[in-house]
């Protein structure tokens, strides 16, 4: 399979969800100053973008585009996920003690935000209706394609066009990839291909396979993610992801510029080979110690400008990425 545009390309894709993508594995006593930091994060991060020149996706939780509780409640798909476990099911389980707005309550509104990203020239892709877990036990292929109608739908209400998704927690069905295509979304970020990155149920999690992730963040003992855009005539077009961008830690900064030198490293070989690189993380990871994750972030950018100039490396979105 060819090259694209027998240039690299470099994707940068980010999961935004505010508190919908951690209220079953956390608590707001404990990672809420990570979600109100978001507000402070997005703004710093767009800046930055701008200022590299950078196009990056916002795979958007659907729940985001509301502007307040009953437009939000007014949106919700007839057909909900019947998830096994009662604990994912986010319409039983999480809205409980949602306030009304973006103004009292930021842990699960955002629509400023949504309206800051959309006057850029970034794209707005979906991270589903409801941070839907694919291979979640109870949850069907028509539940799954009325969360992504709903999606759709209240985006197309934004004036906006939804192009690409990001599976959460990176549970992709390939039994539901069809569905995708069939509700105008034209690529997804899949997995890097070593066994640690492999698509499972977040109780098929374990610590060796999250310490091997961590290891894998600051020395390649698992290889170069760098991969080639296949096209599919039959599914959408899978634009994978190479590196989580892990979070700075003060508890772990002696290791920041090894983790720092493992993308750049990464960014070099897909340039030299005409690869995909495509980083990702999510608003909230910045919430907090936003100023050092921000300058990681420049020191990514660039050099990403700087192979730009040596090797004509090219940054995407999903959607222009999967397009070329």
């Amino acid at each position: 399979m060819a090259n694209v545009n027998n240039t690299g390309v470099f994707v940068i894709s980010l999961d935004f969800e505010l508190f919908w993508g951690m209220w079953d594995v956390s608590t707001i006593e404990k990672y809420g100053a990570n979600i109100l930091g978001v507000k402070q994060a997005i703004p710093a991060m767009l800046n930055v973008f701008e200022k590299y020149n950078t196009e990056v996706t916002f795979a958007t939780v659907g729940f985001l585009f509301a502007k307040n509780r009953n437009e939000l409640l007014d949106s919700f798909p007839e057909l909900k996920p019947d998830y096994t476990k009662e604990n994912y099911d986010v319409y039983k389980n999480g809205l409980l003690n949602i306030g009304n707005d973006e103004t009292d309550d930021a842990y699960h509104f955002g629509y400023s935000l949504l309206q800051q990203i959309k006057k850029g020239k970034h794209e707005i892709g979906t991270h589903t209706f409801s941070h839907y877990y694919c291979l979640e036990e109870g949850q069907s292929f028509n539940e799954f394609d009325a969360d992504i109608k709903a999606a759709v739908k209240i985006a197309k209400e934004k004036d906006i066009s939804i192009s690409s998704i990001v599976f959460p927690r990176n549970q992709i069905n390939e039994n539901y990839l069809i569905l995708l295509k069939n509700n105008g979304i034209n690529c997804y970020r899949g997995n890097p291909t070593s066994w640690i990155y492999k698509p499972r149920k977040h109780s098929d999690e374990n610590v060796f396979i999250r310490l091997c992730r961590s290891i894998d963040a600051y020395l390649p003992i698992f290889g170069y993610n760098t991969f080639v855009i296949k096209k599919d005539n039959e599914f959408p077009i899978n634009v994978p992801g190479s590196r989580f961008l892990k979070p700075y830690n003060k508890k772990l900064k002696w290791l920041e510029k090894l983790k720092i030198k493992r993308i750049l490293n990464e960014m070099t070989v897909a340039a030299k080979r005409n690869e995909l690189y495509h980083l990702w993380w999510h608003p909230h990871n910045f919430g907090l110690n936003t100023a050092e994750n921000i300058g990681g972030l420049e020191i990514i950018l660039a050099h990403y400008k700087t192979l730009e100039k040596k090797y004509g490396f090219k940054n995407y979105t999903m959607k222009k990425a999967a397009e070329i």
